[in-house]
């Protein structure tokens, strides 16, 4: 005998349940509640705090152990909170904690929300790229075959050892016509180079330079610079003094530079947020800030965390700023196009 089986359909059947449905009961799980208020205080209080810290980074001090350098150097980074904090809260079922992280979320947001789309252009008459290539760089020809096929004009190079000069001279011999060596930087162009000296910068030994790159456009004022590494120690902090008194010796340098397109290339070992660079950032414009695609992080090139590889430019416009692909260094290379018509 046949028999008819009924499948029931409604709330109670095998619908699938829609996720407006989800959500609505959520909020029924919050409505009446009185604790939604007094609960997560904790998380509300870490969310002020990540936005006090942002808005006032400049006011924390360097006394003890460069702190507020320290900060700064890695301040983006403080966005990767909200949304842990956002999931707390929502677990907590705390009102006062997601409110209170609207405030640390328009903070960043209006910092470094502008620096998330792609402000890339196109044109330019100046391509130029710059890379820390490591004193213990096992592949030196790899890395600067690799750096010269970003097609730049000019090249600096940061980190460079007696030894390993030679090999650098040779692997980017044929695409670059001119070049000049001062200490542990280099600078190699395709464009006449002229006036080409040590920078000093406080430290005994050179680790920066100038020159002059005749190019097509006109006379172009090419700084390198590798300044002094930091060091974050459990004793002593966030040790950057002698990173710091070689950018205010540097931003000299630049302040006095009599030609008025200037282009800064190499590794300053400190963010455009970083207060210590000031000398140097005050009278600068980063090619990645004024026309990159996110914020261009370049160290460690195994996961990088801050860009501390730097283009900066006075009397010239950036058009276009990227990062290269990874070589052997532990940094990675950094290229931009600039217009000298402007």
């Amino acid at each position: 005998m046949a028999q008819t089986y009924m499948t029931e359909t409604g709330s109670g059947g095998s619908e699938p349940e829609r996720p407006g449905s989800r959500f609505r009961r959520l909020l029924d799980g919050w409505r009446g509640d009185p604790d939604i208020w007094r609960r997560g205080l904790v998380t509300a209080g870490a969310a002020v705090l990540i936005a006090l810290v942002m808005l006032f980074h400049a006011q924390i001090p360097n006394d003890v152990g460069n702190l507020g350098s320290l900060i700064e150097t890695f301040l983006p980074w403080l966005g990767v909170l909200i949304p842990v904090l956002a999931v707390v809260g929502v677990v907590r079922k705390s009102a006062t904690a997601l409110i209170a992280l609207l405030l640390p979320l328009i903070i960043w947001i209006n910092s470094f929300g502008g620096l998330l789309g792609d402000k890339s252009g196109t044109g330019g008459d100046l391509t130029v790229a710059t890379h820390n290539v490591n004193a213990d760089n096992a592949d030196p020809t790899g890395t600067a075959r690799d750096v010269a096929a970003s097609g730049a004009d000019v090249i600096a190079l940061e980190e460079l050892t007696a030894d390993a000069v030679p090999t650098y001279e040779k692997a980017l011999a044929g695409q670059y016509k001119y070049h000049a060596v001062e200490g542990t930087v280099g600078l190699w162009s395709k464009y006449p180079l002229s006036g080409t000296g040590p920078v000093d910068i406080k430290l005994g030994w050179t680790r920066a330079m100038r020159s002059t790159v005749n190019t097509p456009k006109g006379d172009v004022a090419v700084y390198v610079a590798h300044l002094p590494s930091v060091r974050v120690k459990l004793d002593a902090g966030f040790t950057a003094n002698q990173r710091d008194n070689s950018a205010d010796a540097l931003g000299e340098a630049i302040a006095d530079e009599p030609i008025g397109k200037v282009v800064l290339l190499g590794d300053l070992n400190g963010t455009m947020n970083d207060r210590a660079l000031n000398a140097v950032t005050s009278q600068m414009r980063s090619t990645q800030g004024a026309a990159g695609n996110g914020f261009g992080f370049s160290w460690p090139a195994s996961f990088p965390m801050a860009r501390i590889d730097q283009i900066m430019v006075k009397g010239v416009e950036p058009v276009s700023s990227w990062t290269l692909p990874e070589t052997s260094s532990d940094h990675l290379p950094i290229a931009a196009r600039v217009d000298l018509s402007s």
